[in-house]
């Protein structure tokens, strides 16, 4: 929700109150999964292994933590795969298998 906010208010430019009122609305609507101290312990090994940003590395930690299967996102790399999870960038010119699959079965 951190990332969403993040996302909402510098790159879409939208208002604090906006903000809020999407954010809630997402944590309404989908299962929101806490980090805990094991998944930060996991981002600081990110952080050394895989040299990503301490906020990106918590949220791929927190994924692999609750079983996620798929990452959407444009700040990693597009295709990379840790402990289950696989990052996919949703603006990417050829669009991954996984979410392929995901979008025919939700439509």
């Amino acid at each position: 929700m951190g990332e969403l906010s993040r996302v909402l208010t510098g790159k879409a430019k939208r208002s604090a109150e906006q903000t809020r009122e999407a954010v809630l609305s997402w944590a309404d609507s989908f299962e929101v999964a806490d980090s805990t101290w094991f998944a930060f312990q996991s981002a600081l090994d990110l952080t050394v292994d895989h040299q990503l940003p301490i906020w990106d590395a918590l949220v791929l930690a927190v994924a692999a933590e609750n079983r996620c299967r798929l990452l959407l996102s444009e700040d990693f790399r597009n295709g990379f795969t840790w402990r289950g999870v696989t990052v996919v960038n949703p603006f990417a010119e050829s669009r991954s298998p996984l979410l392929s699959g995901l979008l025919r079965i939700t439509n």
